[in-house]
């Protein structure tokens, strides 16, 4: 676990669990920007649940994203800036959407992964049962913009060339893949950080700790431009237009539970 990291405290961990007992959950999202802690969440609460005696298993929205090929054939078909990785539109949403009903069916998964560094689509894990499916991502309840919304630029990226395609294509798969599997998931916790500026910063940590950790990572200005795509979905969340079913959890700039 990073240093600083969530509200990973025990009254927080102690809910979840207690929550999944009492009323027999089979998938558990959570949602959250990026670097508010939800992957390291996860594994506490998957850790918490297998000392239980349950079957646990953990997937990212960030696995379900499309290979390679696909973005680019996705990229030359609506707006070349399909070839970054991220947006709505830009994962596997019928396939989550199978995983989701075979688990609630109690039936066995194949999860995918995603390798960030190729950044393509690797081997599925194995085939397993789950008494319990946790799922984390970024923009799990993120629900469509109206038009005029829409047509508002949020940074430099809304001012390429053809621009409104790619907002508006992401905004209609909202619309029709994403938020129809909301209420498929038994119980959404949100980490909702203070702002964009924060989660800017909590990303960067974690960029520093690789580079301590690993030696590689990316610079300040790729990281910068890394962060547009998920800038107008965030901000969007952050200011509360999000599924309604969503369980919110507010933390403040250190990743610490204020709200539960």
């Amino acid at each position: 676990m990073m240093a600083g990291d969530t509200a990973i405290n025990a009254s927080l961990l102690s809910a979840m669990v207690q929550n999944i007992r009492q009323h027999g959950l089979k998938i558990y999202a959570i949602s959250g920007a990026q670097g508010c802690g939800k992957t390291t969440l996860a594994a506490s609460l998957q850790l918490a649940l297998r000392q239980d005696g349950l079957r646990c298993g953990v997937v990212s929205l960030d696995d379900y994203y499309l290979s390679r090929h696909d973005r680019q054939r996705l990229a030359r078909q609506i707006h070349p800036l399909f070839a970054m990785r991220g947006v709505p539109g830009t994962h596997q949403i019928e396939r989550l959407h199978q995983d989701l009903q075979l688990q609630l069916e109690g039936k066995a998964l194949t999860l995918p992964r995603f390798n960030k560094a190729s950044d393509d689509s690797c081997a599925d894990l194995a085939t397993a049962f789950f008494d319990v499916l946790i799922v984390e991502g970024w923009c799990l309840g993120a629900v469509a913009q109206s038009a005029e919304q829409l047509a508002l630029a949020v940074n430099s990226l809304d001012m390429e060339p053809n621009a409104a395609i790619w907002r508006d294509y992401q905004n209609q798969q909202l619309q029709r893949w994403y938020e129809p599997l909301w209420p498929l998931f038994s119980q959404m916790l949100y980490l909702q950080a203070p702002n964009w500026p924060t989660i800017c910063r909590w990303r960067q940590q974690q960029e520093d700790l690789l580079w301590q950790q690993q030696g590689t990572g990316m610079d300040t200005l790729t990281l910068q431009q890394f962060m547009l795509p998920f800038q107008r979905w965030t901000e969007v969340m952050l200011g509360g237009q999000i599924w309604p079913g969503v369980q919110r959890v507010q933390l403040d700039s250190s990743r610490q539970v204020t709200i539960l």
